[in-house]
């Protein structure tokens, strides 16, 4: 495969579509209705438990705003709620680039949406490791996928996607969209590009530490298997 050079970007971004799909809910209640506010026109599509607590953060008007992944991309959750956000239409939106003619094409050829900023944290499990006797198993079922890979795209991206993983950035954020008119730049892209990328990296070494700490026994007391 070809490498891609970009080689023209824009400074500032304009945020009209958002994907918000978080284990941590704090501080959606103001981020989210400020984020409205800015731009009435504004697309935010979400999964799960955050869709239904951004129902209850927009009221009536969620119609306007809110869509459901699942609505977005044409294909249910899957798999008990663990695929969601794992669609082409998602990643289009996440890693197109604004100059390049035959991401543009794919987007018009799909029915997919540029997205702006990505607001997502992950699995809670640095906080399901620390309690005693947990198992395994139990500490298997909090790994996140969906949430790393989203992230990542959105961190690769920077050129043109912002990528929010700390609720204590959403203050900032909003500053710079209320100074640039509803836009962000290119620093600050840049610098939540970076946390994202620490922010992953963290979360795959406490699996792979955790990991090596349990021996094959520890893996084969959590299930009737057989062979």
């Amino acid at each position: 495969m070809a490498m891609n050079i970009v080689s023209r970007i824009d400074n500032l971004v304009g945020v009209r579509h958002v994907l918000i799909s978080v284990s941590d809910k704090s501080g959606l209640d103001t981020f989210v209705p400020k984020l409205a506010a800015m731009n009435p026109e504004l697309k935010i599509f979400s999964t799960g438990g955050t869709f239904s607590r951004l129902q209850e953060i927009l009221g009536a008007s969620a119609g306007s705003h809110l869509t459901r992944v699942s609505d977005y991309t044409g294909q249910p959750e899957t798999q008990g709620g663990l695929v969601k956000t794992l669609d082409f239409k998602v990643y289009l939106g996440l890693l197109t680039e604004t100059y390049n003619d035959a991401h543009q094409d794919d987007l018009k050829r799909t029915g997919a949406v540029p997205i702006d900023m990505v607001v997502v944290n992950l699995y809670p499990f640095q906080e399901t490791i620390s309690k005693a006797d947990v198992t395994v198993e139990q500490a298997r079922g909090n790994i996140d996928i969906g949430g790393p890979c989203m992230i990542r795209a959105s961190a690769k991206n920077f050129i043109r996607v912002a990528p929010v993983v700390d609720p204590a950035d959403y203050a900032i954020i909003i500053d710079e969209l209320k100074a640039n008119q509803g836009a962000l730049s290119l620093g600050m892209r840049y610098r939540l590009a970076q946390k994202a990328f620490e922010h992953t990296a963290g979360y795959d070494r406490a699996i792979a530490d955790f990991l090596r700490t349990k021996a094959l026994a520890d893996v084969e007391s959590c299930y009737d298997h057989t062979g």
